[in-house]
C-alpha cells in the first residue's frame, strides 16, 4: 500500500503563520508533504524552514514562456522577474520545484516554448493543466477551446514527453491518459486520470473532504467522522468509482478505468457522473448514450445537483490568476488548503 502524500496549498500557505507545524507534524508521522506557493513570501529563512520540516517539493505557475505573456495574463508587471527570482532562490538553496501552466488560447500554441522555459528555470518537473470552469473562470468565455483543440495540444505534448528531460505530469486531463494508450506510449507516470476519490481527496480548512478542490461535493468532515471512514465509505467516493453510475460518453468509454474523465467539469456541465464535456473520444460500445453538441461544453449552463443537498458545499476561496502574485496551484491533483493522496480503495 503506497504512502500518503499531503499537499499542503491555498490560496496562498504561506501567509498561514502554523504551516510549518503543519509541515512538521506530516514529517513526524511519517508523511511525505509538498507546499504550493506563489513564491512572493519566499526569503532565505523560509527556505531553511521548509528544509527543517522536510517539504519535499514546491510548485511555481507560468503563464506565457516570457515576460511579456506572462505578465500580461497575469496583469502584473514584474511577475515574471519574480518568478524568475523565486526559482532562482530555490536552486541557490537545494529546493526542488516543478512548473505549473494552465493550457489557455494565449498560450497553447506555445506549450513547447514554455517547456524549454521551465527547463531552464532548473524545474524538476513541468505540469500542464486543462482548465476546469470554477470560480471566475465560469464567467470567463475565452478561456474555453473546443474539446478537440484541446486534444490536439495534448497529443503534442504526448510527443515531446520522451525528450523533455524532466517529470511531466498531464492534470485535470484525464484523457491524456487514453492518448497515452492510444499511442502505445504509456509513461512512466501514467495511470488513472481522474482520481477523485479513487486515491486522492481533498480537505478544506474547515474539514470538508471532498474529491477535488474543484468539485464543490462534500463527503464528510472531520470534525464528525474519521479520514479513514469518510475516503472508505462516503456515497460521493461510492459513486465515483462506481463505472455504472456515470452516465453520457463516459458511461460506456473503453477508457474508463484510465481516464474516467474529469468530474469537476462535468459537473459544472449540469452533471458530476455525467461525460467529459472536453473530451471529443468516440466510445466503441454500439450503445452510447447521446452526447453533448461537438464543441459545446456547456459551460453556460447551471449546474444540476443530482446529490442530497446535504451533500453541496462552497470550496474555500483559491487563489485567482488575476489577483497580483497568486498562482494557480500545485498538485498532484488538486487545490484547496490541504490535501493528501491516498491509496486507491480495493473492493
Amino acid at each position: 500500500m503506497p504512502a500518503p502524500i499531503l499537499i499542503l496549498s491555498g490560496g496562498e500557505p504561506l501567509m498561514r503563520p502554523d504551516v510549518f507545524s503543519l509541515a512538521a507534524l506530516a514529517r513526524d508521522l511519517g508523511v511525505p508533504a509538498v507546499l504550493s506557493t506563489n513564491g512572493t513570501l519566499l526569503d532565505r529563512e523560509s527556505c531553511r524552514r521548509i528544509k527543517d520540516t522536510g517539504l519535499m517539493r514546491l510548485s511555481l505557475s507560468l503563464d506565457g514562456p516570457d515576460a511579456e505573456s506572462h505578465d500580461g495574463f497575469r496583469g502584473v508587471p514584474g511577475a515574471f522577474a519574480a518568478l524568475v527570482a523565486s526559482a532562482e532562490l530555490l536552486k541557490s538553496e537545494g529546493i526542488p520545484f516543478q512548473i505549473n501552466s494552465t493550457v489557455t488560447p494565449g498560450n497553447i500554441t506555445r506549450t513547447e516554448d514554455m517547456l524549454r522555459t521551465a527547463r531552464g528555470l532548473g524545474a524538476v518537473g513541468f505540469h500542464v493543466f486543462l482548465l476546469v470552469p470554477v470560480g471566475r473562470a465560469r464567467a470567463w468565455d475565452e478561456a474555453f477551446l473546443a474539446p478537440e483543440a484541446y486534444e490536439a495540444a495534448l497529443r503534442g505534448l504526448k510527443v515531446l514527453e520522451p525528450d523533455m528531460g524532466l517529470e511531466f505530469k498531464a492534470t485535470c486531463a484525464p484523457q491524456y491518459q487514453r492518448i497515452c494508450r492510444e499511442t502505445g506510449s504509456v509513461s512512466p507516470r501514467s495511470g488513472k486520470g481522474c482520481l477523485g476519490g479513487q486515491g486522492f481527496m481533498f480537505v478544506g480548512h474547515d474539514g470538508t473532504c471532498g474529491a477535488c478542490g474543484y468539485l464543490p461535493l462534500s463527503a464528510g468532515n472531520l470534525r464528525e467522522a474519521g479520514i479513514r471512514e469518510i475516503y472508505r465509505a462516503s456515497p460521493l467516493f461510492a459513486d465515483l468509482r462506481d463505472k455504472g453510475r456515470y452516465r453520457g460518453k463516459c458511461a460506456s468509454c473503453e477508457y474508463w478505468q484510465v481516464c474516467g474523465g474529469c468530474r469537476a467539469r462535468a459537473h459544472a456541465s449540469g452533471d458530476f457522473l455525467g461525460e467529459e464535456p472536453l473530451c471529443p473520444h468516440v466510445p466503441k460500445s454500439p450503445e452510447r448514450p447521446a452526447s453533448l453538441a461537438q464543441g459545446d461544453p456547456g459551460w453556460a449552463r447551471p449546474p444540476i445537483s443530482r446529490r442530497p443537498k446535504s451533500l453541496s458545499w462552497t470550496p474555500p476561496r483559491t487563489a485567482s490568476r488575476s489577483s497580483p502574485g497568486l498562482t494557480r496551484p500545485w498538485r498532484r491533483g488538486f487545490t484547496g488548503n490541504t490535501g493528501c493522496r491516498l491509496p486507491k480503495q480495493r473492493s
